[in-house]
């Protein structure tokens, strides 16, 4: 069964994963264990209040067979305190830290969908048990396909593509919006550019019976896509189990990406909300926040300017000096000239000392051919093609196939895109454009596959993008909008329009104090507060529309399982239940 196999897989106390023999096309190629420093941060890092109130969750919801047996004593005065829970459920990832908050959610959804109708039937603990056990099982096999996608490529190449896509999908559907009478013909309009079956047909008032055909396409491809991840993941002993395999069915497409993904997610005030509580996290510099008090004048001179004269003494001094006010003006343009120069030569050597130590970082391995997008992976196998008959340098011989370098994928253009850089500084971004082409073909080629720049922008990237300490505070954040205060009910009534724009204004004004004061004052071109920040509110509206949101995330949806399960691109979910059926007799 399930149940023994996993809890055989279950040590005391939980380690990392070992390393692994996994399959793959090529052969049979081993996992490397993780670090031992992520096991020793989960066990010295102390819990904050937060971790204790959903620990304490947990444990109420799913452990309370075990909260008075499975205890340990605490000193000589019998003190009780409940044991860990990495000791009384699976593990579900080779990270206690993200363990928590996945069974926080575990948790939400086990009482509100599971426990609220089978407590009334019977007090019997065994089947919730038994769901836990194959959800862990899942997890555990889907962490062991994410070390096999291509993380790098997947966030700063396919992802970026997909919202560059819908971003342009939205403005040009607003420019033909104009010959429009019906404000719902935009709507068919970028349907019609970015069609998908989930969303088809677009909700129209004027047609009966639209809106109940769009619900019911969207119903079938949930039911679909979690059929075919459930074929793939579940153990073969489950899969014969018509009732565990419905109930786990229903629960993650219809309350995770039904009620979750394809609704929370989707409000436009929920994904403002989200960037706002994004750029917290990486956290705002204090020193290049927005005044909210009007700035003192500058003094007259030096010697006001360091205390050493009063005001009444300074009137007099500078009615009767006018030579010196000259003086004092050409030494504070010479001042400022120097330290400009200053940290300019600081920024440079510190460049170029950046660059010269990044050839002692290791080489970006190759990724999977799957990992690319299909545009892309065309573009670049015809180029690969063309390489093999031109002569190579040794710089280019010693590159590996087929990886390319961060400066060439997506997120540079989608940025640019997402700020309206053409629009506004077309002069900046042609000069962008031709530095990264210098950087990618010119001499040396710095920013080509593993030159010094490409490596360096990998260590960054890996080190505070992609590094795994963020997860579970993404994924906190992710529950707790989705599901506040531990609960599924309505916890929080939709906004009206008039706060859904506040929260707007007040995501593009986090947008505007993460950007330093030099650069917002020059990209809006303008110095007024107020200006700026419903400037950045106007860029903000490209995810004004729910319905247009359903595609963009439902895209991401797709996107992600097919890296994760690229069985899924090739055969349907019924050839793999029948493949799997097979692998049974």
């Amino acid at each position: 069964m399930a149940q023994e196999a996993t809890r055989a897989y279950r040590p005391q106390p939980r380690p990392l994963y070992p390393a692994k023999a996994i399959n793959t096309p090529s052969g049979t190629v081993g996992l490397p264990a993780q670090h031992d420093s992520r096991a020793e941060h989960d066990q010295t890092t102390p819990v904050d209040a937060m971790d204790e109130v959903t620990a304490a969750f947990v444990r109420r919801t799913l452990c309370a067979r075990q909260l008075h047996a499975n205890t340990i004593t605490a000193g000589d005065k019998g003190a009780i305190t409940p044991r860990p829970l990495d000791e009384l459920l699976p593990p579900l990832t080779s990270s206690n830290a993200v363990d928590l908050e996945l069974y926080a959610i575990i948790a939400i959804i086990i009482k509100d969908f599971v426990q609220s109708w089978y407590t009334r039937i019977t007090s019997d603990h065994d089947f919730t048990d038994e769901v836990i056990q194959v959800i862990a099982h899942c997890t555990r096999g889907l962490e062991q396909r994410l070390r096999e996608v291509n993380l790098e490529v997947l966030v700063l190449d396919e992802i970026p593509q997909i919202l560059q896509s819908h971003m342009q999908a939205y403005y040009t559907s607003r420019d033909l919006q104009g010959n429009c009478l019906q404000g719902l013909e935009f709507r068919e309009i970028y349907h019609t550019l970015r069609p998908h079956p989930a969303l088809s047909p677009a909700p129209d008032p004027h047609r009966p019976g639209s809106s109940e055909e769009q619900q019911e396409n969207e119903a079938v491809w949930r039911q679909l896509l979690v059929q075919g991840i459930l074929t793939l993941l579940l153990p073969p002993e489950d899969l014969e189990n018509p009732c565990l395999k419905v109930l786990v069915s229903e629960i993650f497409s219809e309350l995770v990406l039904g009620s979750g993904v394809g609704g929370k997610a989707c409000e436009g005030w929920t994904i403002w909300e989200g960037c706002t509580k994004l750029l917290g996290i990486v956290g705002k510099r204090d020193g290049q926040a927005l005044a909210s008090e009007p700035v003192p004048p500058q003094p007259l001179n030096r010697l006001e300017q360091f205390g050493l004269l009063s005001m009444r003494q300074a009137a007099p001094v500078n009615s009767l000096t006018s030579s010196n006010e000259t003086w004092d003006a050409f030494a504070r343009t010479f001042w400022q000239v120097m330290q400009h120069l200053s940290v300019v030569s600081t920024a440079i050597y510190a460049i170029i000392t950046a660059l010269l130590a990044a050839t002692s970082l290791p080489p970006r391995t190759q990724p999977d051919r799957h990992s690319r997008s299909g545009r892309h992976a065309i573009q670049h196998s015809i180029a690969d093609d063309r390489s093999e008959s031109m002569p190579k340098t040794e710089a280019d011989a010693a590159a590996p196939p087929n990886v390319r370098p961060i400066l060439d994928m997506s997120l540079w253009s989608c940025s640019s895109r997402f700020l309206c850089l053409d629009f506004r500084m077309p002069w900046f971004s042609g000069f962008l454009a031709l530095t990264r082409h210098s950087l990618l073909f010119g001499p040396g080629k710095v920013g080509g596959t593993n030159g010094s720049l490409d490596r360096l922008l990998a260590h960054i990237i890996h080190s505070r993008i992609l590094n795994p300490a963020i997860l579970p505070l993404l994924i906190r954040t992710f529950r707790t909008s989705l599901f506040p205060n531990y609960t599924l009910g309505p916890a929080r009534v939709p906004p009206t329009p008039d706060e859904a724009t506040e929260i707007r204004l007040r995501c593009a004004d986090a947008i505007v104090r993460a950007m330093p004061a030099f650069v917002r004052s020059r990209f809006f071109a303008t110095e007024d507060e107020g200006r700026m920040r419903d400037d950045a509110a106007a860029m903000l509206m490209v995810f004004d529309d729910s319905y247009l949101n359903k595609h963009f995330v439902f895209a991401l949806v797709e996107l992600v399982v097919t890296r994760l399960f690229p069985e899924m691109e090739e055969r349907g979910v019924t050839e793999l239940l029948a493949e799997r059926q097979a692998d049974l007799m």
